[in-house]
């Protein structure tokens, strides 16, 4: 049985879309165990036999600073579920709280791998051929050094080989250009970095790739500053509101420009389902010695559902042994030596 400890009062919603996800996850996954942290009240009349319930007496708001998160509200549904992991109850927390709330409540309570300065934020965007690319940092880490770009890839190969079923994934570092001149002082460091990686086996990096390289799908694995990939991960998902306002706006025109949607709206739904972001919800905070995922803020059911099935997912494949044992491969290069010729 894996566990899976979730904040149910985070998010804009709340346990008004996290317990009927829960219900809905623990249908799907008979060997899955749920920690459902939150106030009594709100979790009341959710009993199931793979179901824990944990009070929690506070509740981290969207618009609370880290420090209230982290100072004043030691007793946050948010912190118990991240305690969770830590004590040995649950192998992953899951929660759509404040996303700068959890990651310092995160890092404080789990601490980071040894050779990671910065945990990063990790998801999957949808690509051409089919399947995702995986992406990181999406925020957490707005100006980043050379150095932390290569701990983000490192990190990457071990989320996709885990999750992915993918021994070797490609990585590609995001520019604005394919070119080795391309780009700042930051990005052309961080190449050479990622190309010695390459030399020594610790990476599969095949050089630098643009934003549209990202969802045609050329690299398993895109890295880029937390700045640039949270303005991809919004693009995305603007995408889907996108075509669903067309579809609606256009059955609402007159009969002949109904009956060419309707003759269309098979491929635009099929479409528009491969790029709805709440499919790809759950991103992983990479580089802390336990495992944890964050759902969108305004996740609904399904989305939240998902969420819960990733952090599933990575429990399940071991994704913290493939991490730590990707970065103590790595750890020469992580700490500024040179690879061996």
């Amino acid at each position: 049985m894996t566990t899976i400890a979730v904040d149910c009062m985070g998010g804009d919603h709340g346990a008004s879309v996290t317990l009927p996800a829960c219900r809905r996850f623990l249908d799907q996954h008979p060997q899955a165990r749920l920690v459902l942290v939150g106030l009594p009240d709100a979790l009341a009349g959710m009993s199931d036999a793979r179901v824990t319930i944990v009070a929690a007496s506070e509740v981290v708001g969207m618009d609370d600073s880290i420090e209230v998160a982290l100072r004043r509200k030691r007793d946050s549904s948010m912190r118990v579920a991240v305690q969770q992991v830590r004590d040995g109850h649950a192998q992953a927390a899951v929660s759509a709280g404040n996303t700068g709330a959890l990651m310092a409540i995160s890092r404080y309570l789990l601490k980071t791998c040894d050779g990671i300065d910065r945990p990063a934020i990790a998801t999957q965007l949808p690509n051409a051929r089919g399947g995702a690319t995986t992406v990181l940092d999406l925020g957490a880490n707005v100006d980043c050094a050379a150095e932390h770009l290569l701990q983000f890839a490192v990190m990457g190969s071990a989320l996709v080989s885990a999750l992915g079923d993918v021994t070797q994934p490609t990585v590609g570092l995001l520019n604005i250009g394919e070119e080795v001149i391309k780009g700042n002082d930051v990005i052309k460091k961080a190449g050479e970095l990622l190309r010695a990686a390459g030399r020594a086996g610790d990476l599969n990096f095949v050089g630098n790739v643009e934003g549209n390289d990202i969802f045609k799908g050329e690299v398993d694995i895109v890295v880029c500053d937390g700045f640039v990939g949270n303005v991809a991960l919004k693009a995305t998902e603007g995408v889907a509101a996108m075509i669903g306002g067309f579809l609606r706006a256009e059955f609402s025109r007159n009969p002949l420009t109904r009956l060419a949607a309707v003759a269309a709206y098979p491929v635009l739904a099929a479409f528009k389902r491969r790029v709805d972001h709440r499919r790809y919800n759950g991103a992983a905070l990479l580089g802390l010695k336990g495992l944890v995922f964050k759902s969108h803020g305004s996740a609904d059911q399904l989305a939240f559902e998902h969420a819960l099935a990733r952090a599933y997912d990575a429990a399940r494949n071991n994704l913290l042994d493939r991490v730590q044992a990707r970065i103590s491969h790595a750890a020469p290069l992580l700490a500024g030596q040179a690879p061996a010729a």
